[in-house]
């Protein structure tokens, strides 16, 4: 059955195959892009021409977010059925040297736009009693990588996010899941956040060379005959929105999960219990209309 799709963050990376993916299986979906300008120019008309509709849309701003959703309603007929929150940014470096302003930054894209999404969102899903969330964080939300524990403490910030709206909106028809990609290829290491404060990072000595060793490693990763390829994310998303409310994962972590599926496994059963043990069972489980 088609379904009406918003997803963020979609020119490039994991949002561009997402939405190009979700329009093959024949779904009518809405591409917020955050700027319109350069090569997105190219994109979007590519996207046009796929009946991909294109929506200028920045997480970051609270107008920008409110008036592609009224766009996206006025050519939907107010329909919306999947809201899928991509717009993310990468962060590697000392966490010392990242000033609190870029740290800021950070945030506003990766946790604050995601709730700017949801409550700009919601009103929707409610009214229908159904619809579905779906967050892309990472397997840093899991496990941690020095130099990459900003990036990461953003999403998992994202993880107790989508935990709790799961909870809280169970029992009004909509779902929430959340993917957990690896390292892929794409563009958002290439344009990952830099230290500011570089004078900071020369106290570390030796250790601030590693940052750049481990990136050099994931660029070996990516191109070797085996490399990860950013359309396993895309097809996962795919297969979430095509499952039946009720039969969906919380969770699912798409390519190597460098022990974050393990984590995964091992907090389900605690979180279960905690839930049970407050008194609150019934909100594990998504009442369909």
């Amino acid at each position: 059955m088609a379904k009406t799709i918003l997803i963020t963050g979609a020119s490039s990376g994991f949002g561009r195959l997402t939405a190009e993916t979700l329009a093959k299986s024949g779904h009518y979906v809405f591409a917020g892009f955050r700027t319109m300008d350069g090569k997105k120019v190219q994109v979007a008309e590519e996207f046009q021409k796929n009946n991909i509709q294109v929506l200028q849309l920045d997480v970051t701003d609270q107008n920008s977010v409110d008036l592609a959703l009224k766009r996206l309603l006025e050519i939907s007929m107010g329909e919306l059925d999947v809201v899928i929150n991509n717009a993310g940014m990468a962060s590697a470096g000392i966490s010392e040297s990242f000033t609190p302003e870029q740290v800021r930054d950070l945030f506003e894209v990766n946790v604050f736009g995601v709730q700017r999404v949801i409550r700009a969102t919601l009103p929707v899903l409610r009214a229908k009693r159904s619809g579905l969330i779906i967050n892309v964080g990472s397997i840093l939300g899991r496990v941690t990588i020095p130099f990459f524990g900003l990036y990461g403490a953003s999403k998992y910030a994202v993880e107790a996010l989508s935990d709790s709206y799961r909870y809280e909106l169970s029992q009004l028809g909509v779902d929430v899941v959340l993917v957990q990609p690896s390292a892929y290829p794409t563009n958002m290491y290439a344009a990952a956040q830099q230290p500011a404060d570089g004078a900071t990072a020369t106290a570390y000595a030796e250790v601030a060379e590693i940052p750049g060793k481990i990136l050099q490693t994931f660029g070996t990763l990516f191109q070797g005959e085996n490399g990860p390829n950013p359309q396993d994310v895309a097809t996962a998303i795919d297969k979430l929105v095509s499952t039946p409310a009720g039969a969906r994962p919380d969770r699912v972590v798409v390519g190597l999960p460098f022990g974050s599926d393990a984590v995964n496994t091992a907090v389900a059963p605690i979180q279960s219990g905690l839930m049970d043990n407050l008194g609150l069972a019934d909100l594990k489980k998504l009442k369909l209309a």
